[in-house]
């Protein structure tokens, strides 16, 4: 077996256990926000170590160019699109889990509120 092939098959293995485990998330975590963590997981570092280990697999020629290509094309579609929709969700009043930590958007709120009422007093 040749080094490629086995560099392509540890990425592989990588890729299909960054995705197991991010299956297990969307049925296991409590929310929706945690759900979308996961989910966002699975594709940018499971199906990208897949089509990583393609490029090594196949070299240069058309399938590995082409996974080349998509490799940034998922990351930044996945992660914006995974802020969207926790964003969106968020807004529309879905509650986060009971063990839940830490709010950015309510802070965030607070802070911008804080500056409007600033701004109608002065």
């Amino acid at each position: 077996m040749s080094s490629t092939a086995i560099i392509s098959l540890v990425f592989l293995i990588i890729g299909l256990l960054f995705n197991l485990f991010g299956c297990i998330g969307l049925i296991r975590l409590p929310d929706v926000y945690n759900r979308l963590q996961s989910a966002t997981k699975c594709v940018t570092l499971g199906t990208c170590s897949i089509l990583l280990s393609l490029i090594f697999y196949f070299g240069f020629n058309d399938t590995g160019v082409k996974a080349l290509i998509a490799i940034p094309l998922l990351f930044f579609s996945a992660t914006v699109a995974a802020h969207a929709l926790v964003r969106g969700s968020y807004f529309f009043g879905i509650k986060m889990g009971e063990g839940s930590v830490k709010d950015d958007y309510k802070e965030q709120a607070d802070i911008e509120e804080q500056k409007q009422q600033d701004h109608e007093v002065s």
